[in-house]
Formats: C-alpha cells, sequence, structure tokens
C-alpha cells in the first residue's frame, strides 16, 4: 500500500498552499493599525484564468430499477415490516460489539448488562424468532402428523374405511370441496410463479453484475490514468501566476511608480497648476495693462479734439442765436431757452489727470521676459517622471525577485517529482487488471455454482409442482368422471382415478411440505436479518453510523477509518463523511480529509511565502529629491510681478473718470431738442441755422464721442480686470510658493511613507496572484482532482448487487415457497375431503324406499 500513501501525499500539497493565507491575514492588520489615517484600500488583484482541471469521465451508474418484479419486493418489505417493525437497533449494536471486542465467551453472557442486551435483541428479533418456532413447530409436527394420518388410514379410520355414509347435503359439500381445492391450488400456483420469477431474476441479475464489475473497474482505471495529468495541470498552472507578476515586475514603472504618482499628484499637481494659472494671469495682466495705456491715449487726445469742436460749434451757435430775428417777442422766447443750454456743449471726463501705467507695463514686460510657463511644465514633466524614475531605481530588485520566483518554480516541480506517481499508479493499473483477470476466472465457476443452485430451486419448486399436478388431475378426472346417477359403489374408473390422484397429491404433500417449509424458515431467517439488519440500514446509511460511531473498535482509537488508513484514529474522518463527499463526485483529498496528515504549509512558507521575497520588497527605496517642481528663476518670476506695482494704480480715479461719461450732455438728445425749437420758429434762415447746427452737432458726436465711448469700455474693462487680478497678489503669490514648498517638501521628507505604503498595495497585488493560484489548487482538490466517486460506485454497486439483486430474489424465493408449503395443508385437508366423493367404495349405505322415501331421488 505504500503507492496509495505517496498518492496521497501528491494530492494534499497544493491545497493546503491556501492555509499560509490566513496568517498573512493574521499579520496585515497591525501594519495596517500602524497609521490609520494613511490607510488606504489597496487596488483589486486582476484575476488570473487557470483554465479548468482536465476532468474524467466515468461509465458507471449505481442506479437499479427492478420493473415489474419490484411488486413483489414490495410486497415482501411489507411483510417483512410487519414481521420486524422495528427500528434499526444501532444503540443495541454498538454495545454488543463494544462488549464483546475480546471475543464471545459464554461465562460472559451471565453478566447482568450482557443479560440485558440479550433481553433487548430478542425483543427486537421476536417477530423472527415467533415466525422461526412457528417453522419448526410446522417442519417437526408434519411428519410426525402424517405418521399418524397414514396408521389411521391403514386402520380403516380418518377416512381411509372405503364406505360413504349418505347424507341430505352430500352434493353441496363436494362442491365447497371442490372450489377450495380449486382456489388453494390457484394460490399454490401463484406461489410457485412467484418463486420461480424469484429465482429466475437472480440468475438474470447475476450475468448483470458482470456490467457493474466491469464499469467499477474501468472508472478505477480512468481515475488512475487522469490522477497524473490532472496533477501535472495544476502544477503547470503555477506558471500562470509566476507570468503575471513577471509582467507586473516588468512594468514596475508604470504599476508602482504610477500609484506613487498618483498619490503625490493630490499635492503636487494642484499648485503647480495655481502657478500656471499665475502665469496666465502675468500675460491678462499685460493685456490689461497695454488696453488701458492706449486707451488713455486715446481718450485724451479724442478728447482734446471734442473740447475744440463743442468750443466753435458753441461758439457759432452763440453767434446765430444773435440774429435780430431772436428779438422778436414770439421768437425770443425760443432762442433764450437755446442760449441757456449753451453751456452743456462741453466733455465730462478728464483723462489727462490720470497718472501713466507705463511704469507698472514695463515691470510686467520685464517679467514676461522669464517664461513662467514653461518653468512650471518642466515641473511637471519631473514629476511625471516618477514611474520611470522607480523602474530605474527599482532595476536590481526587479532581477533579484525574478530570480527568486525562477528558484520557486523549481522548487515546485522537484517537490512534484518527489513522487513516483506515474511508477504507483501504474503499478495500481497493473493491480486492478490483475484482480479483473483473477474476477473473471470466476465467472465460469459462479456460472457452475448458479446453474446448480437454479436446479436445486426449480427441483423444490417441482415437489411443489408434482402436488399440484395431481390435485389438478385429480380434479379433472374427478369432476369429468363424477356420475350423480352413480352410487359410491358404481362409480366409474375415471372418478375413482381422479380421488386416487388426490389421495396421492396428498401423499407427496405430507412427504414434501416439511422439508420445504424447513427451507423456507432457514432461508426467512437469513433473508429477513439480511434485509433488516444490512440492506435496510445501508440503503439509509444507518450502517456507517455504526461504522463511524467513536471508539467503536478500540476505547483509545476514537475513529476507524482514519485508523485504518492513516494509523492516526484521531482525525475526524468518518465513512459516512467520506461516502457522502465522494457521492457528489469530489476530490479525493476533501473525501479523505488529507489536510490534517500532511503539513505543507512549511513547504509553501519556504517558497511562495517566504521572507526573502518579503524582504526584498520591504526593501524598495524610491528616491525623490531629484524632483524639482519650480525652479529658482520661476519664484523670482512670481516674486517680481507681485511687486511690479501694478497693486499701486489708482484704480478708483479711472473708475471715477470713466463713470462721468464723454460730454456733459447726450449730444443726440441735445440735437434733437434743438430741431424741436427750430421748427417751432416761424420758417426762414433762423430755423434753418439752428437745424444746421443741429447736425453739425450729430456729426461731431459721430464722428468723435462714438470712438470715445469704444475707448471708455475698453478702458473700463481692462481696469476691473486689473484691479481684479492685483487684489492681494502678493498674498496669492505667498500662497503659492507656499503650496509648492509644501509638495516639494512631502517629496524630499514624506514620500518614503508614500513609497512604503504603494509598495505594500503592489506586493500585495503580486502575492493576490499566488493566493488565487493556491485557491484555485484547493477548490480543484476539492471538488475536481482525482474525484472519488468511483469509491461511492463500488459501495453502490455492492449494494445493488447484494441487496437488490440478491436479498430481495432470495426473499421473494422463500415467500412464494413458504406460501406453497403453508397452502399444502389446507390442500391435504380439501383433497381427502374431496377424494371420498369420487372414490369408488367398497360399501354403501342401503335404505327403504318407504322408510326414507327421499333417498330414492338420490
Amino acid at each position: 500500500m505504500l503507492w496509495t500513501r505517496w498518492l496521497v501525499l501528491l494530492l494534499c500539497w497544493g491545497a493546503t498552499s491556501g492555509e499560509p493565507q490566513a496568517d498573512e491575514r493574521d499579520g496585515a492588520p497591525g501594519e495596517v493599525r500602524s497609521d490609520p489615517r494613511r490607510q488606504r484600500t489597496p487596488p483589486p488583484v486582476e484575476p488570473l484564468d487557470f483554465g479548468f482541471v482536465p476532468a474524467a469521465v466515468y461509465d458507471t451508474h449505481a442506479y437499479y430499477e427492478p420493473g415489474a418484479i419490484g411488486i413483489l419486493f414490495h410486497v415482501v418489505h411489507a411483510f417483512l415490516y410487519v414481521v420486524q417493525p422495528n427500528t434499526f437497533p444501532k444503540d443495541l449494536i454498538v454495545k454488543v460489539i463494544q462488549q464483546n471486542m475480546g471475543g464471545i465467551k459464554i461465562e460472559e453472557w451471565r453478566k447482568p448488562e450482557n443479560v440485558v442486551l440479550l433481553l433487548q435483541w430478542i425483543y427486537y428479533e421476536a417477530g423472527f424468532l415467533i415466525c422461526a418456532t412457528l417453522g419448526i413447530l410446522f417442519v417437526v409436527l408434519t411428519p410426525i402428523i402424517a405418521t399418524c394420518f397414514c396408521v389411521c388410514r391403514c386402520c380403516e379410520n380418518c377416512g381411509g374405511e372405503m364406505h360413504q355414509r349418505q347424507r341430505k347435503n352430500a352434493d353441496c359439500q363436494r362442491g365447497f370441496y371442490t372450489a377450495s381445492l380449486v382456489a388453494t391450488t390457484m394460490f399454490i400456483i401463484v406461489g410457485v410463479l412467484i418463486a420461480y420469477v424469484a429465482n429466475h431474476n437472480i440468475s438474470n441479475q447475476i450475468k448483470s453484475t458482470r456490467r457493474f464489475i466491469n464499469t467499477n473497474i474501468r472508472d478505477l482505471k480512468t481515475f488512475a490514468n487522469n490522477t497524473p495529468a490532472q496533477v501535472e495541470y495544476m502544477t503547470a498552472q503555477y506558471t500562470t501566476a509566476k507570468n503575471k507578476v513577471l509582467s507586473d515586475l516588468d512594468n514596475i514603472g508604470p504599476l508602482l511608480g504610477g500609484r506613487i504618482h498618483s498619490q503625490l499628484e493630490k499635492e503636487v499637481v494642484p499648485s503647480l497648476d495655481t502657478a500656471l494659472r499665475m502665469a496666465g494671469a502675468m500675460r491678462e495682466t499685460k493685456e490689461a495693462l497695454e488696453n488701458i495705456s492706449s486707451s488713455l491715449e486715446v481718450l485724451q487726445e479724442g478728447t482734446g479734439k471734442l473740447q475744440a469742436s463743442l468750443s466753435g460749434e458753441r461758439a457759432s451757435l452763440s453767434n446765430t442765436l444773435s440774429d435780430p430775428a431772436c428779438t422778436n417777442g414770439a421768437v425770443s422766447h425760443t432762442c433764450n431757452t437755446i442760449r441757456s443750454t449753451l453751456s452743456q456743449l462741453g466733455i465730462s471726463a478728464d483723462f489727462s489727470r490720470l497718472p501713466d501705467v507705463s511704469p507698472a507695463l514695463a515691470n510686467v514686460n520685464t517679467v514676461l521676459r522669464t517664461d513662467l510657463s514653461n518653468i512650471v511644465q518642466k515641473g511637471y514633466s519631473s514629476f511625471n517622471d516618477t514611474p520611470k524614475l522607480v523602474k530605474e531605481q527599482t532595476k536590481n530588485i526587479v532581477s533579484g525577485v525574478k530570480a527568486m520566483l525562477d528558484k520557486i518554480g523549481t522548487e515546485i516541480n522537484n517537490f512534484a517529482k518527489m513522487f513516483p506517481v506515474e511508477s504507483s499508479l501504474a503499478n495500481f493499473t497493473i493491480f486492478i487488471n490483475n484482480g479483473q483477470k483473477k474476477i473473471e476466472s470466476y465467472y465460469p465457476r459462479i456460472d457452475q455454482m448458479d446453474f446448480y443452485r437454479w436446479i436445486c430451486c426449480v427441483a423444490m419448486l417441482c415437489m411443489v409442482v408434482l402436488v399440484l399436478a395431481f390435485n389438478i388431475l385429480g380434479l379433472m378426472c374427478g369432476i369429468c368422471g363424477y356420475d350423480k346417477q352413480a352410487s359410491p359403489t358404481t362409480r366409474g374408473c375415471l372418478s375413482n382415478t381422479g380421488g386416487n390422484l388426490l389421495m396421492a397429491g396428498v401423499g407427496f404433500s405430507f412427504i414434501f411440505a416439511w422439508v420445504l417449509m424447513g427451507i423456507v424458515s432457514t432461508l426467512f431467517i437469513v433473508g429477513g436479518n439480511v434485509e433488516k439488519l444490512v440492506c435496510e440500514p445501508l440503503a439509509n446509511r444507518q450502517l456507517f453510523k455504526i461504522i463511524d460511531t467513536p471508539f467503536l473498535v478500540h476505547p483509545s482509537k476514537k475513529n476507524f477509518l482514519p485508523g485504518l488508513l492513516f494509523q492516526n484514529p484521531n482525525i475526524d474522518l468518518t465513512l459516512g463523511s467520506m461516502y457522502r463527499q465522494c457521492h457528489e463526485n469530489n476530490g479525493l483529498y476533501h473525501a479523505l480529509q488529507l489536510e490534517t496528515m500532511f503539513n505543507i504549509n512549511s513547504f509553501l512558507n519556504r517558497t511562495v511565502y517566504n521572507k526573502d521575497l518579503a524582504q526584498v520588497f520591504e526593501s524598495v527605496q524610491v528616491d525623490l529629491q531629484d524632483i524639482t517642481l519650480l525652479e529658482q528663476a520661476g519664484r523670482d518670476n512670481l516674486i517680481n510681478f507681485a511687486n511690479s506695482g501694478i497693486g499701486q494704480i489708482d484704480y478708483e480715479a479711472h473708475l471715477t473718470e470713466v463713470n462721468k461719461g464723454v460730454t456733459l450732455v447726450d449730444l443726440l438728445s441735445f440735437s434733437t431738442d434743438l430741431e424741436a425749437q427750430a421748427d417751432q420758429l416761424p420758417r426762414g434762415a433762423l430755423e434753418n441755422a439752428l437745424k444746421g447746427h443741429a447736425s453739425s452737432i450729430r456729426q461731431i458726436h459721430r464722428d468723435q464721442v462714438v470712438p470715445l465711448e469704444q475707448a471708455m469700455t475698453t478702458l473700463s474693462q481692462s481696469i476691473r480686470l486689473l484691479q481684479r487680478m492685483s487684489s492681494d497678489l502678493p498674498v496669492k503669490v505667498t500662497n503659492i510658493l507656499s503650496a509648492i514648498d509644501a509638495a516639494e517638501y512631502l517629496i524630499t521628507h514624506n514620500a518614503s511613507h508614500v513609497v512604503k505604503q504603494e509598495t505594500k498595495g503592489y506586493t500585495q497585488s503580486l502575492v493576490g496572484y499566488f493566493k488565487q493560484y493556491t485557491e484555485w489548487v484547493k477548490n480543484s482538490l476539492t471538488a475536481e482532482v482525482a474525484q472519488c466517486k468511483p469509491i461511492s460506485n463500488i459501495v453502490d454497486s455492492m449494494e445493488i448487487v447484494g441487496c437488490s439483486f440478491i436479498v430481495d430474489s432470495v426473499n421473494t424465493f422463500w415467500f412464494g415457497l413458504g406460501g406453497c408449503s403453508i397452502l399444502l395443508i389446507p390442500s391435504i385437508i380439501f383433497s381427502v375431503k374431496l377424494a371420498k366423493y369420487y372414490r369408488r367404495m367398497d360399501t354403501e349405505d342401503v335404505f327403504e324406499d318407504s322408510s326414507y322415501p327421499w333417498l330414492v331421488a338420490l
């Protein structure tokens, strides 16, 4: 049995490899709790596809449907339940086994506890004991009664006198005896048919047994041939996990460096973004200052021209109003009204008093000579090179880890090759083939023994058939030859032959009945108890509970099965659990609970989960001090921008002048009112002159005021934009520099924690691939590798062959034969009674007609 241990050891190596996961899980929480504020959920591990273990297809279908004869089986089971209605005595059997482990001794049964067990057993077997007692009485009394009956008839008693007394109800009695004998004969025929069918079923099912043997042996060969391939497939799938780990190691820059980058960018990128936005603000400031400067030039020049135009127009309009026509009483009021509004023709805003922004613009232009955007982009680029930096700095570590993984794969392959699985299973296959040949060599002997058994059973049935033949022939001859007009002494030869045949049947019934009953009683005791104590508890698995009872075999040995297989009875392995797991077609590893036998954890701790590998990952050091987010030129540029003088510009003065407007009055409204007043004057030169002035004023508005208004709008927008950007500019620049300093401090001083945290997550993802592999191995060993369905099929096949094929058929045989044996008693009685009416008598009763006139009619 050495090969079985090698096989079991090899099967168990991969499944328990999942156990170190618990150790790692136990250690992980403590490490996480060390800094809960920095705790971060590790990224999910990419699921690996290990494929499917090559599945074994088993041919045996351990299921039996008896067909029509199943009805007879159910009838026999019902009869046995009536005889033995008690439940299976599990506790009683356990006590009997435990108290008689050293062998059964007569003097031991005198002990009170054994007497109690004996009484309990007698109570359980009461039905069988009563039936057996009746059978024994039948066997003993039948020959005695037959002898007495023969002697009595020889003395012309018990119906032996060849004289028939005349009775009034003779025909009624003869008909009753005939019907009763016919019915009894029919029941006996049914019993014979039942026994014959059962006998024939045994022979047929013994031939079917070969199919079960062949399929079970074929399944064992399939098990032996597929198991090495399955184990090899599991071992080879380590390459899948290894290749994935190697792939992640080759991409350690994007993976580990990317994780570090993603953690640091939460602080770094916002600070660089603010600096980049400030660079854009510088350009916007320059544009705003340029707009202000150009707008002021336009406004200063334009307002001077506008002032001259409005002064000329005002003087011209005043000369027009000096016309003598304005002295008329009707016109003078209108002229005076117009004259009073001439003071409104002037400019409102004075842009010449506003300070020049050229110094601030010059400072900003000096600041913009340094390209801050390019400096910030260099900071982005330096920070984004973190994955490349990580890859360069971990180059030696990655090569070392690759070498360790190759070593792990070599150790796993060497470990698998340590066990001669193929040679062991080859020996197992040879053992199966030799066993099959040996079993097949018994087939002719079994067929011969079955033939003899069949002959013996048919011989027993022939005894009953012989009695049936005499009964049937006697009834046929008696009924056909009976003549009512003939007297008992003048009966015909056919009728007399019928009576003699019936008496011959009685004689053979006495000869065979007790022999048949003895055989029936023996088969009943054996077959009935086998059905109740073996087959039924095997069908409902109560028998397994007896075998699995703790300390059944020995007071110091808890479980029987692991003590037998592994010499370790303390393993919690039972026959019932093993059968249940195999019946579900689970793996042999799970069914035998091999994880309790072999410590594979030490091997896995030395390989996949070794400390050297963990130390290598813990030694990962990434130096990010070379990363510069903002050069000194960029810092000076920001400071110079803050001191460029845009904050000292008098924005309120500019806004005050802008809000005044270009002119004191809206020239369009003024010209419109002037035309309206001119229309009130009489037609003439004065009216036309005033309308000409209104047109000139409109022309001034269109040519000079409108461009100035546009320039004022541009000036207003630029002033407001510049005012908004210059608000707290030194504070904003200080905040930007502080944020960049904080980010650089994080990179140069606190990055080690981030690196350690992300390295741990990266390591967990690598270990997660091995966890997937070990978990897959465990699941495969549980459900797919070395599926032990053939073991449960062997048990089920033995149950079908032993109970359904043989025991049920034997019980049906004695049931039918026993019924025939019992029915021979009424057959004897009815045959003896009926023969009296068919046999020719030596004497008969004679009566006078006058005395008994009713006999004349007979």
